[in-house]
């Protein structure tokens, strides 16, 4: 019979898909399609994120969903163990061994049983050996672009001229706690900083916080790095607390901000649209998460920052994070199958875009008032 791993990468291989194919149409991560198609399930947090990830794959891939959730518990039934009473019981009900046999055999079992487990688990030291400890990895930087989900431990090494400043992951908490050359640095989810890593007064590495899941560390953060050197009026835009919403952000393009007297949206007829109520202001945008967490079955189709547009078909309980530097349009089929919230500047703000039943089409986007701040705002489009 055909594994279940090898079910899975046979479908996706005919298909002629990658991993990075899938990824962008599921947004399940790499690592977990890898965990599936090995058979490595120890990869999972849990066994009821391996359930819904296989769920969604195999659908995806075209094959039966109910079919692949059987083969794996029917895979987990074969690793489990025979219970002892059944290794214990005597085939021939003629010949019954004394009750005190019986008790002495048992009795063996069991200690032999502890004994060979101390024994597995102690080192020659007499310390318990659990799992390897995870090596801590050194990633490089010499200008552009490393988008990477990092550990504790882990560190990256900027090269500027001659010199190499690091940058090192402590640890995740409710937040990202960095260690770089000017000290430690705190960054929340969906916020970016800029830091001046040789003193020269620019900013050099706007590090924005993708991913994290709060005070779980074991499940690492993913950080998008940009090596470049900001000019001074862009640094004073910047501010000096890297902490701050206000400081979160590289030179904004002046066609992606629009002035809050325009209100046809990006792209929308002017005098089409309505601007909701404030998400989030600030004076000077800077990069946000919507995540929409879905309460039922609906068409959803984004495009962040004008650039590639997807649609896939979301049901129940699914979970889908956008990431943005200047707007998102969303379209969707039934406004209310889905809960969206802005994650931004260490604040989550519940987002409503429209009535029960009802298609809509919405920008949520920075627009600068006549007061020259800067407000993240639904503005939808008719």
């Amino acid at each position: 019979m055909e594994s279940l791993g090898e079910k899975l990468r046979k479908a996706r291989e005919n298909l002629g898909l990658s991993y990075e194919d899938v990824y962008r149409d599921t947004n399940i991560s790499i690592r977990y399609l890898e965990a599936l198609e090995k058979e490595e399930f120890s990869q999972f947090p849990g066994e009821p994120y391996l359930l819904g990830f296989l769920r969604n794959y195999g659908e995806y891939l075209g094959l039966n969903a109910q079919e692949l959730l059987s083969q794996y518990r029917s895979m987990k039934l074969q690793e489990q163990p025979v219970p002892i009473e059944q290794l214990l019981k005597n085939p021939e009900p003629s010949h019954h061994w004394p009750m005190i046999g019986v008790g002495l055999l048992v009795l063996a079992l069991v200690a032999g049983g502890v004994l060979g487990w101390f024994f597995l688990i102690k080192g020659p030291s007499g310390t318990t050996e659990n799992a390897p400890p995870r090596k801590a990895t050194e990633y490089t930087l010499t200008g552009g672009i490393l988008k990477k989900r990092l550990y504790p431990g882990d560190s990256l090494l900027v090269t500027i001229a001659k010199d190499t400043y690091k940058v090192e992951l402590l640890t995740i908490d409710e937040q990202v706690h960095l260690s770089t050359a000017s000290g430690e640095v705190v960054v929340n989810l969906g916020q970016e900083i800029g830091i001046d890593l040789n003193n020269d007064g620019t900013k050099d590495l706007q590090i924005y916080v993708e991913d994290l899941v709060k005070n779980k560390p074991e499940r690492g953060t993913a950080l998008r790095f940009e090596y470049r050197a900001l000019t001074q009026e862009e640094t004073q835009n910047l501010g000096t607390n890297p902490a701050s919403p206000g400081n979160t952000a590289a030179a904004q393009p002046a066609e992606t901000v629009v002035s809050g007297s325009e209100m046809g949206g990006t792209g929308g007829t002017p005098g089409a649209s309505a601007i909701g109520p404030n998400i989030l202001s600030s004076p000077n945008p800077y990069p946000f998460t919507l995540q929409v967490t879905f309460k039922g079955s609906c068409l959803f189709r984004w495009e962040a920052d004008r650039k590639e547009r997807n649609e896939q078909y979301f049901q129940k309980a699914d979970i889908l994070n956008i990431q943005a530097q200047n707007g998102i349009r969303l379209w969707i089929s039934n406004a209310t199958a889905a809960k969206l919230q802005v994650i931004g500047g260490g604040k989550t703000v519940d987002v409503e875009i429209g009535n029960p039943g009802e298609v809509v089409v919405t920008d949520i986007k920075w627009i600068k008032d006549d007061e020259g701040r800067y407000r993240l705002v639904p503005v939808r489009l008719d």
